[in-house]
């Protein structure tokens, strides 16, 4: 009984963080709703832009998370096995999605490639209607991030922007494309990510191992709701 207890109490504390940075997420993809979807970056996917994308992912994190909590805390059936079949759908999504990113991965970078010149080239022409005056998601990402343009300042043609210009030598543009320092920092912290992939699928197969302990307990016990 008190490693059950100890197990309880273990679900719900992990389950509480989750809770809160689901929440933390949640609402960051609210705030740069208001501030910049960075939608005109990937015409084609403006409904999958970053903020959606962190808003979608914050309600799920954060309704499993609940889930997991008040199932362990009142030792209630119906919410621990709708936890573990949540868990058991998003870790098959997850294992989904990272086999099509290896399967796909050179037909998905010349897609976003692709998609990134169009809208590089809406910003340009939308520059041009405005006689230049106007920034957009362009100028916020390349402040941000110390790049210009896709893979460098000349994707730019000759209508280069300011927030291409290096601060501290005002002759200098960024040398490094937006697009390929992603890509770049990506294939430098390839091991960390696998390493959070793999940490992030043990926590989930713990989560419904733990569930479906407590579950076989309170069944078996006769105790919790039905």
């Amino acid at each position: 009984m008190s490693c059950l207890k100890c197990l309880k109490y273990t679900m719900c504390v992990v389950n509480f963080i989750f809770f809160v940075c689901g929440a933390t997420v949640f609402g960051l993809g609210i705030y740069l709703m208001t501030f910049s979807r960075f939608s005109s970056l990937l015409p084609s996917l403006q409904a999958v832009n970053i903020a959606n994308s962190l808003f979608i992912i914050g309600i799920i994190i954060t309704c499993v998370s609940f889930l997991g909590f008040l199932g362990a805390l009142k030792e209630n059936r119906c919410l621990l096995i709708s936890f573990f079949i949540l868990l058991f759908i998003l870790m098959l999504a997850e294992l989904a999605a990272a086999c099509m990113l290896l399967m796909y991965e050179s037909d998905i970078e010349k897609f976003i490639d692709k998609d990134l010149d169009d809208g590089l080239k809406k910003s340009i022409k939308n520059r041009q209607s405005h006689n230049y005056t106007i920034e957009d998601d362009w100028d916020k990402v390349q402040t941000t991030f110390h790049c210009c343009g896709i893979r460098n300042y000349t994707d730019w043609e000759k209508h280069i922007p300011k927030s291409c210009i290096n601060p501290k030598n005002d002759t200098l543009y960024w040398t490094q494309g937006c697009f390929t320092l992603l890509k770049n920092s990506f294939e430098e912290n390839l091991l960390n990510t696998g390493v959070g992939v793999i940490v992030v699928c043990i926590i989930e197969v713990l989560g419904m191992c733990f569930s479906m302990t407590l579950f076989c307990h309170i069944s078996r016990s006769g105790l919790g709701y039905k």
